[in-house]
């Protein structure tokens, strides 16, 4: 059977498995799925060799998939977490950091396999849905400079403390 909706394919150069495993110990609702190995004659791939790893991650279904040097992920795609407090905004900003991944700005991050994260407290969208413009621009302004975000600061800047 066929499954329905998207599957979110994520090329590897040899990280696939390692990446699934991270990216399931990080969320909830997560789980690996079916393995499969390079056959005989694939290119850049040793046979029985980790071709294909699917996974759930938070309920979505992704492949990941061992294809080789010749693409890497950039900031032009990347995946956004909504958070329910700041809590929730650590967990997922610090468990996607580890092992050598890189802060960018408001919220965003790439993790160790140089995929890109949004980390955005629920929060932050609805004061940006504030119809007080006034409001909306002192919460750019704070987030602005922020790499992690930091729900309390936007609070007063929203607030105009």
């Amino acid at each position: 059977m066929v499954a329905k909706g998207f599957t979110t394919c994520l090329w590897f150069d040899g990280q696939a498995e390692e990446a699934a495993n991270h990216y399931v110990s990080i969320f909830k609702d997560s789980r690996i799925g079916q393995i499969m190995y390079a056959p005989e004659g694939t290119p850049d791939a040793t046979p029985g060799q980790v071709l294909t790893v699917e996974f759930e991650a938070n309920g979505q279904k992704f492949v990941a998939l061992n294809g080789g040097p010749l693409f890497t992920f950039n900031e032009s795609v990347s995946f956004e977490i909504r958070c329910a407090d700041q809590e929730e905004v650590d967990h997922y900003w610090n468990r996607l950091l580890e092992g050598g991944g890189e802060e960018s700005q408001c919220g965003w991050l790439k993790d160790r396999f140089g995929v890109s994260w949004q980390v955005v407290p629920q929060e932050l969208i609805d004061m940006f849905l504030d119809p007080d413009t006034a409001k909306t621009a002192r919460v750019n302004a704070a987030m602005m400079p922020m790499r992690k975000l930091d729900l309390a600061a936007l609070r007063r800047a929203f607030e105009g403390a």
